[in-house]
């Protein structure tokens, strides 16, 4: 084996985090000016800010499934396929600004961006694989950290937006998206550890849940989903119900310092993972979010500071765990299939983070309790039980 293969260069982590973010700003970003979008247009807020929101959901589950079921990250270049869902995903972007939009155009192109979002998320982890055979945990682990950020940018963004034009936002996050797949198709060649896929076969991807560590990784990752898009949605109501007469601004301001601090998290447990194993990070990181599910009804009795310090920690141990999920799946599926597996997994995950967000919002409606974040912890323990008894390093 030669010796680039075990030291890739040092530009290439460095432009596959930095295509990441820019790129999914596309998601992020636009997300923290629905507001002004649908104000605009002279839109109902309540209805079309849900429905533009859950558009982005829904086209990111059928673009993964999409690529998952032709297989296209291993039968095609990553870079490529990166570069022109980059593309194609800005200009979805950019018709958010035509004139003649009406609630279903705007969720038809808001659907588009989260199809194409589908070639660029789950596809930079493929490429960071094909680079980082030793030490992926680690590379996943500040990819996603980057791409928390990014999650969290909105909330900083609607404390601090006053005087910014949602077209602005606009035009700039879809210039950043094409700078950013332009930089990653320029910059990041095939890497030296890609196995090109065969041609499409049903069979072969419908068979990566018959590989027992894959799945066993997959599960776990399912798990973890089940509560983490369902922590981060509710983050602003979780702090309301502590204390309902904070001025917005401050609610939107510890949202965003409660979901960033997440990064913090991913690279530490990504650092962790170089000596003591992703599964064993994983599983102590999984651990720490299960008791803080089941801790938080009894954390709103406490005074506020240690309420919000009790917080960031969730934050820091509920994202942890991701990019290791990550690790076991690319470790465990077949070199010629690892996108696939990587995109399917998602596509599987992000489908059950809507289920997920929807028993939790029945649940706070039918109940108005605290407790009902206690239906959080369903997903870890799922997930525990799946890694302690299970052979995964």
């Amino acid at each position: 084996m030669k010796t680039h293969h075990l030291n890739p260069p040092k530009h290439i982590l460095p432009i596959i985090i930095g295509a990441q973010f820019l790129c999914t700003s596309l998601w992020f970003a636009s997300n923290g000016v629905l507001t002004q979008i649908v104000s605009a247009y002279g839109l109902d807020a309540l209805s079309s800010l849900s429905n533009l929101t859950a558009a982005v959901q829904l086209g990111f589950i059928l673009g993964t499934l999409t690529f998952a079921l032709l297989s296209i990250t291993d039968r095609f270049s990553p870079s490529k396929v990166f570069f022109t869902c980059a593309v194609l995903g800005a200009l979805c972007n950019l018709a958010i600004l035509w004139p003649k939009n009406v609630l279903f155009t705007l969720a038809l192109f808001r659907m588009m961006t989260g199809f194409f979002l589908a070639g660029i998320y789950p596809v930079g982890m493929k490429i960071a694989a094909d680079y980082f055979e030793k030490g992926l945990g680690k590379s996943l682990s500040l990819l996603v950290g980057a791409l928390v950020l990014g999650t969290a940018f909105p909330h900083a963004l609607n404390a601090f937006s006053i005087g910014i034009s949602y077209k602005m936002v606009i035009i700039s996050t879809t210039l950043l998206a094409v700078l950013g797949g332009l930089a990653l198709y320029l910059g990041v060649p095939d890497g030296p550890f890609r196995k090109k896929g065969n041609q499409f076969s049903l069979k072969e991807v419908i068979g990566i849940f018959k590989i027992k560590p894959l799945k066993t990784a997959a599960l776990g990752y399912f798990g973890h989903m089940w509560e983490l898009y369902t922590f981060w949605t509710f983050v602003p109501i979780m702090i309301s119900a502590f204390k309902s007469n904070l001025p917005p601004q401050t609610t939107s301001i510890l949202s965003f310092v409660i979901i960033a601090i997440g990064s913090v998290g991913c690279i530490i447990g990504g650092f962790l993972s170089q000596k003591y194993g992703p599964k064993k990070i994983a599983t102590i990181a999984l651990s720490f979010s299960f008791v803080c599910c089941l801790l938080f009804p009894i954390t709103i009795q406490l005074p506020f500071n240690i309420f919000i310090l009790f917080m960031c920690l969730w934050g820091m141990a509920v994202i942890t765990d991701s990019p290791l999920f990550s690790t076991l799946v690319a470790s465990a599926a077949p070199p010629a299939i690892t996108g696939t597996a990587l995109t399917l997994i998602n596509c599987l995950g992000y489908t059950l983070t809507i289920v997920s967000i929807q028993v939790v919002s029945m649940a706070i409606i039918s109940f108005s309790s605290p407790w009902v974040y206690s239906l959080l912890a369903i997903g870890p323990m799922v997930g525990l039980y799946v890694l302690f008894s299970s052979k995964l390093k």
